[in-house]
């Protein structure tokens, strides 16, 4: 028997039960369909993981300065400062392996207006090196540089959603902005980034779109401050060799303890151990999603199997006819194999469209990005295809054993 042959027999017979044919599908159908949607949503979550730590920069550790309420900030503030920038040239000159240390300070603005209009934004003091540590990208214009820093000039660097709110679509280089009682110039724009996220593993990133960036100088001598809040919020401190990260982290830490006298009034974050522990749980979905698709798929091969040997016992006297007119049991063997792997080739089908519209639904409605990937779909239909093969043997060694006599006077 010729393979065309029998695939044109399998789908004649799969057509003439469409029902039961589609209800043995639905296992390999869900299973195929699991596993795309797993593996795109878990791809889609690792590339925006990637992202959202580029951001804090992976070869980095942050010193951040801890919230904490009042009460308690006042009793600390009696014998540390917090977070400060003696904190920063004490890591830069103390601390073996640091390659570039930049201090970055939190201005609570009540007013962000232009000429054209008004916006919420965040407001940074940063350092000269920053938009190098947390690969900021310009769009127009230049970032804040040591000329800056040293002269205490009054200019800012501003988010793309901050330039619609206050420029609309007019040129935003050379305006005045000002911010709480402070003029400033624009002198650089960034680059808009869509689907950037407020947060990642509990730690609180902000959106470039929305920020403001001033020189470290300018925002430390020419914006009020509250004495009880640290005077940076963060330091971001840039290792020559990215494999110490850990052990930098502990040099910092042990440092920090000294100069705040115990106080706990900082935290430290390494970009490095927040990606291993998002790759961590990541796997672990992927471990219990894949559970679930596998269980799927072994319900769709139990499932094939059961129809094969119902239709064993259907066409016992068609399986009679064939031997006696010279069939032999290898093509009995091939006819009932290629039945059961077409039932799973069309089950696998149907299962990547489900998968890609799950990934779609998923991206859409929930925002979470999404990335099908052409080896996932091979693997996922390989796995179907296998199962339904497997699934097919006995029903077709059973079928080929059948004695032709015996079958021609089965009714």
């Amino acid at each position: 028997m010729k393979l065309q042959e029998a695939l044109l027999t399998s789908l004649d017979n799969i057509s003439a039960h469409k029902l039961r044919s589609g209800l043995t599908m639905l296992g390999i159908v869900f299973g195929v369909g699991a596993v795309i949607a797993m593996l795109s949503i878990g791809a889609g979550a690792e590339r925006q993981a990637l992202e959202t730590i580029s951001r804090l920069g992976l070869h980095n550790v942050v010193v951040r300065s801890k919230q904490l309420k009042d009460d308690d900030l006042r009793e600390i503030r009696a014998k540390s400062l917090g977070v400060s920038m003696r904190d920063a040239e004490a890591i830069r000159s103390a601390v073996p392996g640091v390659e570039l240390v930049a201090p970055k300070a939190e201005i609570e603005p009540y007013a962000v207006i232009a000429a054209n209009g008004s916006t919420e934004a965040q407001v940074y003091g940063v350092s000269n090196s920053h938009a190098l540590l947390v690969n900021l990208e310009l769009v127009e214009g230049r970032f804040v540089d040591v000329l800056d820093i040293r002269d205490h000039a009054q200019v800012a660097v501003i988010g793309d959603a901050v330039r619609q709110d206050l420029f609309g679509y007019e040129p935003a280089l050379g305006q005045h902005l000002k911010i709480n009682d402070v003029w400033l110039e624009v002198i650089g724009v960034l680059r808009g980034s869509g689907g950037e996220v407020d947060s990642f593993q509990g730690v609180q990133l902000g959106s470039t779109a929305s920020a403001i960036y001033l020189p470290i100088s300018t925002a430390l001598r020419k914006f009020d401050h509250d004495p009880l809040d640290s005077p940076l919020s963060e330091i971001i401190v840039r290792l020559d060799s990215p494999e110490k990260g850990r052990e930098t982290a502990r040099a910092v830490k042990s440092l920090l303890g000294h100069l705040h006298a115990g106080a706990d009034d900082y935290e430290l974050v390494v970009p490095e151990t927040l990606l291993a522990e998002s790759r961590r749980t990541q796997q672990l979905f992927n471990i219990v999603m894949g559970c679930i698709a596998g269980i799927s798929l072994l319900v769709g091969g139990i499932g094939i199997m059961n129809i094969m040997l119902a239709s064993v016992l259907e066409r016992t006297r068609e399986i009679g006819i064939r031997r006696a007119v010279g069939a032999k049991r290898a093509d009995i063997r091939f006819q009932f194999i290629v039945e059961s792997f077409a039932l799973s080739a069309i089950g696998g089908l149907a299962g990547i469209l489900m998968g890609l519209g799950i990934a779609q639904v998923v991206a859409a409605s929930a925002g979470w990005p999404t990335e099908v990937e052409v080896w996932s779909i091979l693997l996922a239909t390989g796995v179907a295809m296998g199962v339904g093969l497997f699934s097919g043997i006995y029903p077709a060694v059973r079928a080929s054993n059948l004695d032709p006599i015996e079958s021609l006077r089965y009714e």
